[in-house]
């Protein structure tokens, strides 16, 4: 085929073309495609544009004195590639890539990700294969053979390709990981997401964190066990999916503190509060370290706060999410052509600041919901707890989100406080509910709500796109092997509209 024509499919008429990044490509209806997913591809260039530098540089000391580490190029695999919209972005917008393998199991996909490589020049850099994602990367488990940049992005859990990934690997390597089953992670079906993933999750609102630790867990178990360990660079809540950048590193006696990063959770059933419990502790003494199993539970049957039972879960990751170190490194080299380049600059200036040593929140709506108080301002609550000492931050995950290290007898005192001043309606107070018996009790003292000048932001001053948007109509994940280009799945999407109401109509009228 040449470059400049234009394919046509079984019928003759005129495949889809699209345009992202400085990438051209040809889509046809059996190909996965997903124009939501462009922030994702977007944020990836700029985050393995920044490894890229520093990995370099890392590899240059190694070496030192070796021939050919000044012009060291990296290799990156994209395990389910579909269109190859993303490794053909990857060859044609990040500097320092010496090949980018685009593979896919489909043989419809292989066939259109030749095309497209094609289309776009980059022949000398992306190929594709066809080939089953672990099979692939298990043939490139050995040392010599070993990959970079492993790119995971897969319709559903990628926890089956984990064990090869976390093999096909180079020390030191990245991993970008997507997981987009939200409903399972996020505690619909905790039979399911053990199964999947290892842990129980707990519907909380802090949901969205807690789906993030749980991967983060999962994929640190699986290094484990060939004596390695992951270190977080940035993990993200986006959209309809989560997506976390990884490095792995080999070195069995830091596996051993793979345990000190995770914790049970306990999770109040009526307040929503939680309590984290490591699953190992460790006292360390200059080179001696002191591992032991913790003495427990933490907290009681019955939450001291509203008197109600909780909930256990977990293992998830309890240690930092991300690297502020690096994040600010993206953010200062992201590259401002890109086209969802104001999403992620706000996104990545909210999570620089946040909390770092402080797993989940709370949310403003939940605190006042429980107590069906009215709702304060963010920035009353955040100064009450500025002013009583503790730090407190939003999350990128949330827009009402409260991240802090007070104690949550701090947190429920200072909503006893605002009752005081905001009087709940009697008729709110039954006897047993949390409301009830969380203003039975006395604030141990008052706490001021007194606007502190470090309640508000600064990407918040700044007027920064912090949370997320709706992108575009009626969006999603899309269906499994339908087609996401064009009036197709928008149509599906508007048939669907309504669609419980209307057979709870029809029910009734049937009756």
């Amino acid at each position: 085929m040449e470059k400049d024509e234009k394919p046509t499919n079984s019928n003759g008429a005129d495949v889809k073309e699209i345009s992202e990044g400085l990438a051209t490509i040809w889509t046809k209806g059996a190909v996965f495609y997903n124009p939501v997913q462009e922030f994702n591809r977007d944020l990836s260039i700029a985050v393995i544009s920044s490894f890229i530098h520093d990995y370099k540089q890392e590899i240059k000391i190694t070496k030192k004195g070796e021939a050919g580490t000044e012009d060291y190029k990296v290799t990156i695999l994209e395990a389910l590639s579909a269109t190859g919209l993303r490794s053909i972005r990857y060859a044609k917008e990040i500097p320092g890539v010496a090949k980018v393998i685009a593979n896919d199991i489909s043989l419809t996909a292989v066939e259109d990700i030749k095309q497209n490589v094609i289309k776009n020049n980059v022949e000398q850099i992306v190929s594709a294969r066809h080939c089953d994602a672990s099979m692939l990367m298990y043939q490139h488990r050995h040392k010599n053979e070993q990959f970079d940049i492993i790119d995971l992005d897969p319709y559903g859990c990628p926890s089956q390709f984990l064990d090869s990934t976390v093999q096909a690997v180079k020390e030191g390597g990245l991993l970008l990981i997507t997981a987009t089953d939200m409903a399972i992670l996020c505690g619909n079906s905790p039979e399911t997401c053990y199964s999947k993933y290892g842990a129980i999750p707990i519907k909380i609102k802090s949901c969205h964190e807690m789906a993030v630790r749980i991967l983060l867990q999962c994929i640190e178990l699986h290094a484990n066990r060939y004596s390695r360990y992951i270190v977080p660079l940035l993990s993200l809540s986006a959209d309809f999916y989560i997506r976390v950048f990884v490095r792995v590193f080999s070195g069995a006696q830091k596996c051993k503190f793979s345990a000190t990063k995770l914790s049970h959770i306990y999770h109040c059933t009526g307040c929503d509060s939680f309590t984290l419990q490591l699953l190992v502790t460790v006292k360390s003494d200059k080179s001696n370290h002191k591992f032991s199993i913790p003495t427990g539970p933490l907290v009681s049957k019955h939450c001291e706060q509203c008197k109600h039972p909780h909930h256990i879960g977990g293992p998830i990751w309890s240690a930092p999410i991300h690297s502020p170190e690096f994040v600010k490194k993206v953010l200062d080299n992201v590259p401002s052509s890109l086209k969802t380049y104001k999403r992620i600059e706000g996104i990545l200036n909210v999570v620089l600041e946040e909390l770092v040593d402080v797993p989940l929140y709370y949310t403003l709506d939940k605190l006042s919901g429980t107590l069906h108080v009215e709702m304060p301002s963010m920035m009353a609550l955040r100064s009450a707890l500025l002013n009583a000492g503790y730090h407190v931050s939003f999350t990128h995950m949330n827009k009402t989100s409260i991240k802090t290290d007070a104690p949550k007898k701090v947190v429920w005192d200072i909503m006893r406080c605002w009752a005081r001043t905001h009087p709940v309606a009697q008729k709110r107070l039954i006897q047993g509910t949390p409301a009830f018996n969380i203003l039975s009790i006395e604030p141990e003292k008052d706490y001021s709500f007194k606007i502190h000048p470090h309640a508000n932001p600064e990407s918040r001053k700044k007027g920064f796109l912090r949370f997320q948007e709706n992108p575009t109509p009626h969006w999603g994940p899309g269906c499994r092997a339908t087609i996401m280009v064009g009036e197709q799945k928008i149509q599906k999407s508007v048939r669907n509209q309504g669609k419980r109401k209307r057979e709870t109509s029809e029910e009734g009228v049937d009756k």
